[in-house]
């Protein structure tokens, strides 16, 4: 990607992401598939217990793509990111977790050992700009780590998705990271092909040494096919192990209900064409 066409160069994340590119960016088939994609594969490299709901924080949140994987796994989660539209749209689309509007730049704003884990789709590298006159990317990802690893459980691991610009930005990244006192390190996906190559950060927050997960796909022909595969048939899986009904089914409507009922929000009475799939028009 040439630099001059990344988000991060055109304007601050808070500008960027006006009303207008904040309603195209959840209403794009493509731009939905894909967070959902790497949300997924967030959550499967934070290797969550299993049949156990976790508090979770989604750093860069943004409409609530992410939190919606959460919440279909399970999970309760908190949303945190600097654009007031992308956290009006997420209000908008309904999202289970609750969003708060802030600069993780600045740090993250909970008291210590809040969360079992923390995920982050496609936001870290917009610290490594300097888009105001006090902004100094190294102080503040070091802001950002510290107070994230103090933000999580003994053990709990974050897994933020990453772009960044060059090897220079990725070693500033982690080198932060480990000075704030995390382990871990880069798990690359398809790290042969242009297209399908994501990185991802894990980090772990103390307790017993861990392993890195390994990377998905190193087939160079076969890796688009290998990652879309290597997705959805995990997001199956993960269903089928946890007794998850399909999504938009009368048994996941239901469930859906059930939870906003528990939250104290109003809910429409259940009938028989609850879940019922609606004929097409001519």
């Amino acid at each position: 990607m040439a630099s001059g066409k990344r988000p991060e160069h055109r304007a601050p994340p808070e500008i960027y992401y006006n009303e207008e590119e904040a309603r195209k960016y959840t209403s794009n088939s493509r731009i939905i598939e894909i967070q959902q994609q790497l949300s997924e594969r967030a959550i499967e490299l934070l290797r969550l217990p299993e049949d156990q709901c976790c508090f979770i924080l989604d750093i860069g949140c943004g409409s609530g793509l992410s939190g919606e994987c959460l919440t279909e796994q399970g999970h309760v989660w908190v949303g945190l990111d600097i654009s007031r539209h992308m956290l009006d749209v997420a209000v908008l689309r309904e999202c289970e977790g609750d969003l708060i509007y802030g600069d993780m730049g600045q740090g993250i704003p909970f008291r210590a050992g809040s969360f079992d884990g923390a995920i982050s789709v496609s936001a870290i590298q917009w610290l490594c700009n300097a888009d105001k006159k006090g902004h100094h990317p190294p102080k503040r990802l070091y802001k950002f780590f510290s107070m994230l690893y103090a933000s999580l459980n003994r053990g709990a691991k974050a897994v933020l998705q990453l772009y960044p610009e060059n090897s220079s930005q990725l070693e500033l990244i982690t080198q932060q990271a480990m000075r704030a006192g995390f382990t871990g390190g880069l798990v690359v996906d398809y790290p042969n092909s242009t297209k399908a190559k994501k990185m991802f950060l894990c980090l772990f927050s103390g307790g017993s040494v861990q392993e890195l997960p390994p990377g998905l796909g190193t087939d160079v022909n076969n890796a688009d096919q290998s990652q879309h595969v290597a997705y959805s048939d995990k997001r199956e899986r993960v269903k089928n192990m946890r007794g998850k009904p399909p999504k938009k089914s009368r048994d996941w409507i239901l469930e859906k209900k059930e939870r906003r009922k528990r939250q104290g929000k109003d809910v429409r009475a259940d009938s028989k064409y609850t879940g019922r799939r609606r004929a097409r028009k001519f």
